[in-house]
This record gives structure tokens, C-alpha cells and sequence, in this order.
């Protein structure tokens, strides 16, 4: 069953396209995380939207949010993905087992086999504070990450 507004989020431990492990559940009492699943590596939406966000991270994210980036592409096409674009935030794979964290977070289809555009935005103590689900062709905007981001920062003073 998907997470709801106000419910802790699904904790999950995925390699990131260098092979390192990055666990959901080591920001806490750090940084929010802003999760963002993604059907496919080296398509032209999901390339757009990650490029945006890149390009726009510190105005996004600031110091206070980490992005996680999630598709069940394996590493490696993570990591070639990732080089020919420049992303430097985490590339996570839920590739195995396959669609586990989306399926977790309510956007895994089983009928194709991808993570669906999946935004979550956990606070610092785990809690699923915001989430906005689009079909597979939908591109998300990023305003909308920011306008989430500080409606959370709002609500943190």
C-alpha cells in the first residue's frame, strides 16, 4: 500500500551509479529528502526533467534537501546515463530486487515493468510531508518541488 501524507516513509537502502549505498533513513535528523522516481535512463523526459533539476539544484533543493533520483535501470546504465548528462546527485537503482522501493512508494507498474514519475518529499524525521504521482508521458514541473520545499520550510519555523 503507497504511503500517504503524514505516514513515515518507506526506509530503503539502493546503490547509487557509483555502487555506493545510500539509505533513505541516514538523512533523518540531517537533511528532507526529495525522492524522484523515474520510468527510464537515456529517455527524453526523464533526461529533461533530471537536466532541469540539475541545472536548477541549489535553487530547488538549498542545502537543506537531498535529491534521490529512482529508476529500476541497473547501475551501470545509471552511471552512463549520469556521465552523459552531468548529473551529480544520486542515480539510485531498483533494478533487484526489480521495483522494490517503487513498489514501496505506490508507483511501480507492474504491466510495464517501470517506476512511474513519482515525487516524494520527506522531512528530516522520516515523515512523508508531500507526493504527486504523474503517468508516464506526463513531464513533471519543478516549480512545484519548490513550492513543496517551502511549504515544508515554511512549516519547520
Amino acid at each position: 500500500m503507497a504511503p500517504s501524507v503524514g505516514d513515515e516513509a518507506p526506509d530503503f537502502e539502493l546503490k547509487d551509479q557509483h555502487g555506493q549505498t545510500v539509505r533513505l533513513s541516514s538523512l533523518r535528523g540531517r537533511k528532507a529528502a526529495l525522492i524522484v522516481f523515474y520510468p527510464w535512463a537515456f529517455s527524453g523526459i526523464c533526461g529533461g526533467e533530471l537536466q532541469e533539476l540539475q541545472e536548477r539544484q541549489l535553487e530547488v533543493l538549498g542545502d537543506q534537501v537531498a535529491l534521490l533520483a529512482v529508476s529500476t535501470d541497473p547501475i551501470f546504465a545509471l552511471r552512463a546515463f549520469a556521465d552523459q548528462h552531468g548529473f551529480t546527485f544520486p542515480m539510485l537503482s531498483d533494478f533487484w530486487p526489480h521495483g522494490a522501493v517503487a513498489s514501496a512508494y505506490g508507483v511501480f507498474s507492474e504491466e510495464v515493468g517501470i517506476a512511474l514519475r513519482g515525487s516524494f518529499l520527506v522531512d528530516t524525521d522520516g515523515v512523508l510531508r508531500w507526493s504527486l504521482v504523474h503517468g508516464i508521458p506526463e513531464a513533471r514541473d519543478v516549480d512545484e518541488y519548490i513550492r513543496a520545499i517551502e511549504s515544508l520550510q515554511q512549516a519547520a519555523l
